[in-house]
């Protein structure tokens, strides 16, 4: 793992402080290489590509109502089946959506501390770690946590997405 030491960048200072109203205390590491992708994030972690959440946002097909899936690294989403779940067909928004939506672009969106409040489930395959990995807030900033402690904070729902 190979750690910058530069102060937070803002978008990840946000996360810090949304982290510590919901009473966490991830220690947020930015990181030479990027971790936008689930195996970049792995490699610089030093960790499986099963412990790295993937914070995936989609908006439900009728209601329009955003949904934030958290997702193993290892796992691809059954929209179908997360639809079942959700009780709508799910759509994928365009990036410009998620950013509007999350206040983080893609590849550096946490698990919380959004512009927007989201319905949020959470792949059951996480709970199997001790801790599991999540972006906070750029591509290149990352932290760690508990999954059972993330779930509780997040009132995150349990979901098998594959």
């Amino acid at each position: 793992m190979t750690e910058m030491d530069n102060p937070l960048p803002s978008s990840a200072q946000r996360v810090a402080d949304a982290a510590k109203r919901l009473g966490l205390s991830p220690h947020i590491v930015t990181m030479a290489d990027s971790t936008r992708t689930a195996e970049e994030a792995a490699a610089a972690c030093g960790c499986e590509v099963a412990q790295i959440v993937k914070s995936l946002v989609f908006r439900g097909a009728q209601s329009g109502t955003p949904y934030l899936l958290l997702v193993s690294g290892k796992n691809r989403v059954n929209e179908k089946k997360a639809a079942n779940v959700i009780g709508e067909s799910l759509a994928r928004p365009d990036a410009s959506y998620v950013r509007g939506t999350t206040g983080y672009a893609i590849g550096g969106i946490p698990p919380f501390g959004h512009d927007t409040p989201l319905k949020t489930f959470m792949d059951a395959d996480l709970l199997a770690y001790d801790s599991v990995w999540a972006a906070a807030g750029t591509p290149h900033c990352v932290m760690r946590l508990s999954p059972h402690d993330l779930q509780a904070k997040t009132g995150a729902a349990s979901l098998v997405v594959y």
